[in-house]
């Protein structure tokens, strides 16, 4: 690592040697070596303050566990107790700066975590930086731990408190959804199937529809959570729970109950949950479920306002900005494509958490980092293109009432409304002729003598051809089987 010349500097030991760290930085040499070695994805995992939290939780948990067993210090353990605080409060977040891809399966990660606090902790007791000699990263800060429990802990916690704010947003866009459903409840539009013209319904039921979808993948989301809850701290290296006081696991799980408010419980069996990352796909999966259905529901808003004069034309988007550098006045569906965008990196990170479960080796899966930064900026993404879908799109969407109107009024597909009462092979013929001659299907259905034009209007009132008033009983079919060789002649 290269450090400007008049960079003051502080000298920080490991077993591979001796470093200079910068006198400001509160990392240390772990970290340093870390930025040299993994200069990859040029984004820290501050980028993902939730996990920092998370992070800080789980060392105050192990102070607070470790001074109550009595394998810590009260003074030390206090140190690092209200250093923690102060990252879990939102101080100090730049000063985790290892990348969010690294090698060692996260070691960096929770070396950075120690260093940061420890150094935070040595400020705290009137020393300075770098004073290991008095309160250690590792000795102290990581005492009773490993990364191999710390780490998948705090990418669980950290999933956890950064899920809610998904569900938030999630919560308020299905809101927006049926707010626009209340709003049209009385449109009748031509329904489709395979893109062909099918029956009638409301404008509103459609974007009901598009609420209720949301609301299962909030119930998804919320169950598929839970599976992170099952954590493996007192594992340390690889399950035995090696160099671990025999109270230790039960005395930081009831510390970190505390501090998250989550309902964590330890693993039934540490070796298998320390080798595990099965909890991370699954909820991965959940994800991407929500993604690819919002992907949808996004490519019915750009289908539906499509044109606006030469297709469907039945909703406008609100405009957003110019949709072309040679094409005046033209205006394109910006908002739900950069969503299907969002999407389309969902998919693609969850098959990277796929994979990298699938890579583990014996007592430890090495690819934790990969696995954590995947499904943090899916939440990441998720979260922000729910907001500009809901405040820069859905919130503004207007209805075409006069096109939709005027699409159903020529539809043939409002026949299929009829069948109860004039049999299929009438409204099959009916809608035959009405699209030869671009007649309205009533008037045919009234001169052919199957229906009076009283109950015919009755039949296709809005709320009838959109299921909102439901027909109880059919009248008897009436046509003979010269009535529709009439029919079909006209």
């Amino acid at each position: 690592m290269a450090l400007d010349a008049m960079t003051r500097t502080r000298t920080e030991t490991d077993s591979l040697g001796s470093l200079e760290i910068p006198e400001d930085a509160y990392w240390g040499i772990h970290t340093a070596r870390a930025l040299e070695n993994f200069p990859i994805a040029k984004r820290p995992i501050s980028v993902y303050p939730d996990l920092v939290v998370a992070l800080a939780m789980v060392k105050q948990a192990s102070a607070r566990a470790n001074a109550e067993i009595g394998d810590l210090d009260a003074e030390k353990a206090d140190l690092i107790d209200r250093a923690a605080q102060l990252v879990i409060d939102g101080q100090y977040h730049e000063q985790f700066v290892v990348g969010v891809i690294q090698g060692g399966a996260g070691t960096s990660t929770n070396m950075n975590a120690n260093e940061v606090i420890t150094n935070i902790a040595l400020e705290l007791a009137g020393r300075q930086k770098g004073d290991y000699a008095f309160l250690s990263p590792i000795d102290h800060t990581n005492r009773s731990q490993s990364t191999n429990d710390v780490y998948p802990t705090a990418i669980k916690i950290g999933l956890a408190l950064t899920l809610q704010s998904l569900l938030d947003e999630l919560s308020l866009l299905r809101q927006a959804f049926l707010d626009k459903a209340v709003e049209f409840h009385d449109v009748l539009k031509v329904g489709r199937t395979q893109l062909q013209d099918a029956v009638p319904m409301t404008l509103g039921q459609e974007f009901h529809g598009f609420a209720t979808t949301l609301g299962e993948d909030y119930n998804r989301l919320k169950e598929n959570a839970y599976l992170l809850y099952e954590i493996n701290m007192g594992a340390t290296a690889i399950g035995t729970g090696i160099t671990a006081h025999s109270g230790y696991s039960s005395a930081v799980l009831h510390q970190l109950r505390r501090i998250t408010e989550l309902d964590l419980e330890t693993a039934v069996d540490l070796v298998e949950s320390t080798s595990d990352t099965g909890a991370f796909m699954s909820f991965s999966a959940s994800l991407k479920r929500n993604a690819v259905k919002l992907s949808k529901i996004c490519n019915d808003l750009r289908l539906l306002s499509s044109g606006p004069q030469a297709g469907l034309g039945e909703i406008n988007l609100p405009a957003r900005q110019a949709g072309s550098s040679i094409m005046p006045g033209k205006v394109n569906p910006v908002i739900p494509e950069v969503v299907n965008q969002v999407a389309f990196s969902v998919v693609g990170a969850d098959m990277t958490v796929t994979m990298a479960v699938e890579g583990g080796q014996l007592q430890l899966n090495a690819f934790e980092p990969v696995i954590a930064h995947s499904i943090f900026q899916s939440i990441t993404w998720m979260r922000q293109a729910m907001w500009t879908l809901r405040v820069n799109c859905v919130e503004g969407i207007t209805a075409n009432r006069e096109r939709l109107g005027a699409m159903v009024g020529s539809s043939v597909g409002v026949v299929t409304a009829l069948t109860p009462f004039i049999g299929y092979a009438a409204s099959a013929a009916l809608a035959k002729t009405a699209l030869l001659t671009n007649r309205n299907v009533a008037d045919l259905v009234v001169e052919a003598g199957l229906m009076s034009r009283e109950e015919v209007q009755k039949q296709l009132s809005p709320a009838r051809l959109s299921g909102l008033e439901t027909i109880t009983a059919a009248i008897p079919i009436v046509q003979a089987a010269e009535d529709l060789v009439a029919v079909e002649k006209d």
